[in-house]
């Protein structure tokens, strides 16, 4: 078991408050009922986890036991989360598929994989026919970020998922359209708990409040009309650079930095209005997209004050 790993272990196990410390590991049921007893449990938290870190690494503990921990930890402490619902609605007539869970769990895997290469995936199987999914993303060049995974909790047979905020909001529809790959379903829709429906009794707030803020803040950016079509921006950037580091070869470079970025879309104000909204990006836009139907340009040079 290399340092990531332990360190990853390690952080996990600090999160379980000491009450919960025995129950937590006995749901996991990575360590053996002899293993636990041979800990004790009466001393301070940082030698016990020393122990239990030690513990693991006889055992060989994997990434996948390790984010299991987590998921455990994650189920007793649901209430801390905030969580989205979405609903997936079928076509008028059409049968509820039969669902095989561990087909479903390979396809899940391989959906995501296909599309990111640095993802990791672990399940949880739950009580009422449910699974518990936590995802770590990484990107094309980094590995899995462990510690700022995103949480899926989904009820076989019921057209109901529940995710955790998720803070790579590019990530998102990704996870719909898995959904609606293994659902044979139309498009996944936003629920509100305040809607007429059966949902979980334990999920106990939806992000109904950061939602409208998200759709007041892009309302007064760009107002409540059809926006003018613009099918690009392009922005010149001249730049000195900075460093707090003395002696840095950039930063001695009298001749300012230069770059170009152009942005395109058949429609780009359009697009740029449905970025917060959708999820893929954080509200408020930057003032320098926000600002094309104002100032009426889409040519911009960008300098230092």
């Amino acid at each position: 078991m290399d340092e990531t790993l332990a360190e990853f272990i390690k952080r996990t196990i600090l999160k379980i408050p000491m009450t919960e410390m025995m129950t937590v590991l006995k749901a996991w049921d990575f360590l053996s009922e002899k293993q636990l007893q041979t800990v004790n449990f009466r001393q301070r938290k940082e030698p016990l986890v020393h122990d239990l870190v030690l513990l693991c690494e006889e055992k060989r503990a994997s990434v996948h036991d390790a984010a299991l921990l987590d998921i455990i930890y994650t189920q007793f402490h649901r209430h801390q989360k905030v969580w989205d619902v979405f609903q997936m609605s079928k076509e008028p007539g059409e049968d509820i598929d039969l669902f095989d869970m561990e087909q479903f769990k390979s396809s899940f895997v391989k959906i995501l994989r296909r599309a990111l290469k640095n993802v990791t995936v672990s399940f949880r199987d739950a009580e009422e026919n449910s699974v518990w999914i936590r995802i770590a993303w990484g990107t094309q060049y980094r590995k899995p970020n462990q510690y700022k995974p995103v949480y899926v909790v989904y009820y076989s047979q019921t057209p109901y998922v529940f995710t955790s905020c998720c803070q790579l909001k590019s990530n998102i529809p990704l996870l719909g359209q898995n959904f609606e790959t293994h659902n044979t379903a139309m498009p996944l829709q936003e629920r509100t708990l305040e809607l007429d429906i059966h949902m979980d009794s334990r999920i106990i707030h939806e992000n109904r409040i950061e939602k409208e803020r998200v759709q007041r803040v892009t309302q007064e950016a760009f107002g409540n009309y059809p926006q003018p079509r613009l099918e690009f921006a392009q922005y010149k950037l001249e730049t000195k650079f900075k460093s707090d580091f003395n002696g840095d070869i950039l930063a001695e470079r009298k001749e300012p930095l230069r770059c170009l970025i152009k942005f395109s879309s058949p429609h780009l104000l359009e697009a740029l209005k449905a970025l917060a909204p959708a999820g893929i990006a954080d509200a408020p836009l930057s003032p320098l997209l926000t600002c094309i139907p104002n100032k009426g340009m889409n040519y911009f040079k960008i300098r230092d004050k």
